[in-house]
């Protein structure tokens, strides 16, 4: 399956969110796309403006699958 894991920023006054980036990945099944994630979020590979706050798994038709934030359920 084709998953899209996008990375945010959450605006405390109003918890808006706001995407920092956009990664497609390739995986077996949620659980390897969720290994991803949680991986690029904790080593920082990615050069985003901001550090993310959390981050969200689409699936390959755009609709969320996962939801994470530090302090949550286990990535």
């Amino acid at each position: 399956m084709i998953f899209t894991i996008e990375f945010f920023r959450i605006r405390k006054e109003d918890n808006a969110h706001a995407t920092l980036a956009r990664v497609t990945h390739v995986a077996s099944d949620l659980e390897s796309a969720k290994v991803k994630a949680r991986s690029l979020f904790d080593v920082g590979t990615l050069n985003m403006p901001q550090n993310p706050d959390g981050l969200q798994i689409l699936d390959q038709d755009g609709h969320e699958v996962f939801f994470w934030t530090p302090g949550t359920n286990d990535c």
